[in-house]
């Protein structure tokens, strides 16, 4: 009867809020502690209890009042941080506010008119009578800064959500306003030996303070990417600077909270199912808000040599030391993270939760399957783009397959499911960024013997064969969604080619059934772009045959096999009446590649990327389809390998042809709209030049100029040499052998040579990703979008005014 008494009375309260006409003073010390001082409320509570009908009607009706609610909350959170939460009764008060504070704050953002309200000064929102380091008075900080400031402190809260260090003798009970926090980092790992004992009230009490967190945090869920992307965000911007103290422990609790959790534990089968696993909850809400904090312009953290983060000094010497590098502390401590046992408890840790939904065991259901694997993706991403040192740490040993194949299997299981197209993005970006390093290439050499719940073919080979046979499900999976991705996936296999030592027989056909399919001409005719995929095709080719002949029979037999392709691409008719012919038929089957016009439809009708827990549906607007009708040169920059391995810079060239007379092959960039603007990280810019795309396409058709303009630049002269001297020598075989077992063909392949026969090798071209404005923006969207689905118990964020990205309830 207590707990429905509490709900009773809390409900009551919010009733006199929603009816007072008049404001209520903030000295009403009696009103107000009914929201906070005598209940015991959950926060499922709160959000069942605070309808958002409500919320809304207050800050239209009343807004003195709600501005009232929020700040004397806040105050009670800095009281709170003040005094340490030395009793229950305080921390019961304290987690209340924060679980009040998590239901409105998101009505406060939604309207315009409200948002710069927690950057004002609000009278007795402060700590009265306090000075900060600097000696101001924190009565005149504005209330986002009070708010961020004594979340911080509570975060390290001795008995609270900290182990106490104390003795038990009340007279040494800790001052929490001069405690380091450095000695109370929650896990061991970077910057920190000591593994404080597992306590799940502290685990529970962290999770509902980050949850504040990540809400205050996520105004930018309620601006237009415009908006958003232009302005930083300014929660992040200071909860993140040198204003708090706890910027260093905090990123290293964060981050080593998420890199030592291990959801199996050890092994116990269905344990998930017997105990409640609360550390889980807390790596969530730790995962999500490190890729919220580690916001800023992509690869300026790493552009120049920072001065190394010292993670063997004791934690409050690393914080003494001077800042080097970006304004944002977590991005700056992330980029400087160097010594190989931090690298490798953070490549490990990641590792062991990606693969966790791969884990197998005889007993169905009977491990745990943890479902931040997205979330881990963006952090992953970040990780490698801000820490150079993390990435070539990653590829330097085979430590990095550990992070490919269950990217692979993501990308398999996600291949045919529209709702998870973003998934698709972030693992292909991903896997674009490490294949422009030839450690990559080098690595995938490896074989694969894993055994990975996968629908696809058995075949006995290397990382490499896995990643062609998964590439090759998903561009002929027939989803036209994934269809802006295939210059995507051709580029990683480009640039991972001159590298791969032994293709099987399976990735071998994959290969030549790609190179078949995109060389019809109904396919090349169809759309302004589709012949660079081609273009793609024969670079892998001419890279593995002028590079790795010796141990790819498999490749040379399947080619020759093949060679029909080959000669019908030579000879591929560029007449006017022809590709008439050849139109007039794809119109009745009605099978193309899609163009701009059908994605801009598809784009309209389908979601994007959506999840749905219970009845909630979300889809983002900007999906990177937007960013791709300008080719892939857009996100990538050319680097030739020269002699001693260094990369040298290839300018731009203006055609596949100029690229292929010098590398082998094409790049991707369109014939129009080749400037060196800006590219405008605006979804309404995005979507303007695809509608202009669109019409340009749609009045496009293809025509004899145009087919001889990339025809007689197709690099097919390593292939064609090789047919020359290769299919007479095993015709020849055949005959006199009387040969029909292609084992014995194999055989040969194997012991032949083709030094001194083909052309003079041409240059290595890798295309490496390079960040721009727009795919930033993407990532940015795709991220938040994630953690609005995710945050579904309590729905935080739920039928509230989202902008960034677009919401569907079904």
């Amino acid at each position: 009867m207590g707990n429905a008494d509490t709900k009773l009375h809390f409900r009551k309260a919010v009733i006199q809020l929603t009816t007072k006409t008049q404001p209520v003073e903030a000295t009403d010390d009696a009103f107000w502690d009914q929201f906070w001082a005598d209940t015991s409320t959950t926060v499922q509570d709160v959000f069942a209890l605070v309808p958002a009908a409500e919320i809304r009607a207050v800050r239209e009706e009343s807004p003195s009042n709600l501005a009232t609610l929020c700040y004397k909350a806040v105050e009670r959170l800095v009281q709170g941080a003040d005094s340490g939460c030395p009793s229950e009764k305080e921390r019961q008060i304290v987690l209340n506010c924060t679980r009040l504070l998590t239901r409105i704050l998101p009505y406060i953002f939604e309207d315009a008119d409200w948002r710069g309200f927690f950057w004002s000064t609000v009278p007795g929102a402060g700590r009265a009578g306090h000075l900060d380091e600097d000696g101001i008075d924190d009565e005149s900080r504005p209330l986002a800064e009070s708010l961020l400031l004594a979340i911080s402190d509570l975060l390290f809260c001795p008995d609270f959500t900290a182990q106490s260090h104390k003795k038990n003798s009340p007279d040494t009970a800790e001052d929490i306003r001069s405690i380091d926090s450095c000695e109370y980092i929650w896990e061991a790992g970077v910057g920190f030996a000591q593994s404080p004992p597992l306590n799940y009230i502290h685990d529970i009490n962290r999770t509902e303070l980050l949850k504040l967190l990540l809400t205050c945090l996520s105004e930018a869920m309620y601006l237009p990417p415009s908006s958003e992307s232009k302005n930083p965000n300014p929660w992040v911007t200071f909860f993140c600077s040198s204003e708090n103290r706890h910027a260093l422990p905090l990123f290293t609790s964060l981050l080593n909270v998420v890199c030592a959790y291990d959801p199996v534990g050890y092994g116990i089968p269905y344990n998930h199912l017997l105990f409640s696993d609360h550390r889980e909850q807390l790596v969530e809400q730790a995962v999500q808000i490190l890729i919220v904090t580690l916001e800023h312009e992509a690869g300026s953290a790493t552009g120049s040599a920072l001065q190394a983060l010292d993670t063997s000094a004791a934690p409050s010497e690393v914080e003494e030391q001077e800042p080097a590098g970006p304004d944002n502390l977590f991005v700056n401590y992330l980029s400087r993270i160097h010594r190989e046992e931090d690298l490798s408890f953070i490549l490990k840790g990641l590792g062991r939760l990606m693969n966790n939904p791969l884990v197998q065991t005889y007993l169905p259901r009977s491990t745990k399957k943890i479902q931040f694997h997205q979330e881990l993706l963006i952090l992953f991403w970040k990780f490698c783009d801000f820490n150079k040192k993390f990435l070539f740490f990653v590829l330097k040993s085979s430590d990095v397959l550990d992070v490919l194949v269950p990217i692979l299997f993501s990308l398999n299981d996600a291949r045919a499911d529209p709702s998870r197209v973003g998934l698709m993005h972030i693992g292909v970006f991903i896997l674009l960024l490490l294949s422009g390093e030839r450690n990559f290439g080098v690595r995938l050499n490896k074989p694969f013997t894993l055994h990975v719940p996968m629908d696809i073919p058995i075949f006995t080979g290397t990382h490499a064969d896995l990643l062609i046979v998964i590439f090759h499900k998903i561009t002929t999976s027939g989803h036209q969604r994934l269809q802006p991705l295939f210059d995507c996936l051709l580029t990683i296999i480009v640039n991972i080619s001159p590298y791969l030592k032994s293709l099987s027989m399976v990735a071998a056909n994959k290969l030549l059934h790609l190179l078949e399919a995109f060389t019809t001409p109904w396919f090349l005719f169809s759309s302004q772009e589709n012949h660079h995929l081609v273009f793609f095709l024969l670079e892998v080719f001419n890279n593995i045959i002028q590079y790795q002949f010796d141990g790819n029979s498999n490749l040379v037999y399947a080619i020759i096999r093949k060679r029909n392709v080959f000669h019908q691409l030579a000879n591929l008719p560029s007449d006017t009446a022809s590709i008439q012919r050849v139109l007039q038929k794809k119109k009745k089957s009605g099978i193309s590649r899609t163009n701009s016009t059908e994605a801009e439809s598809i784009e309209r009708s389908r979601p994007a990327d959506s999840v749905e827990p219970g009845t909630l549906k979300a889809s983002l607007v900007a999906t990177p389809e937007c960013f791709y009708p300008l080719g892939i040169d857009k996100i990538t920059a050319k680097s030739q390998v020269s002699v001693d391995g260094t990369m040298i810079t290839v300018p731009t060239s203006d055609s596949p042809a100029d690229t292929s007379a010098v590398g082998g092959a094409s790049d991707t960039e369109s014939n129009s709209e080749r400037d060196h603007e800006a590219y405008h990280s605006e979804s309404e810019a995005a979507r303007s030049r695809l509608s202009s795309a669109s019409s340009s396409s749609a009045a496009w058709s293809a025509n004899t100029d145009w087919v001889l303009s990339w025809k007689a630049k197709l690099p097919l002269q390593t292939i064609m040499r090789l047919l020359q001297v290769l299919v007479p020598q095993v015709e020849k075989i055949c005959i006199d052998k009387g040969l029909t077992d292609e084992s014995e063909i194999l055989k040969f392949l194997q012991h032949g040579t083709l030094v001194g026969l083909l052309p003079v090798p041409h240059p290595i071209l890798i295309r490496k990703y390079q960040a721009n404005a727009g795919t930033a923006m993407w990532f940015r969207t795709y991220m938040w979008g994630v953690i609005y689905l995710r945050n579904v118990d309590p729905p935080i964020w739920y039928d509230t005014d989202i902008r960034l990205f677009e919401i569907q309830r079904i």
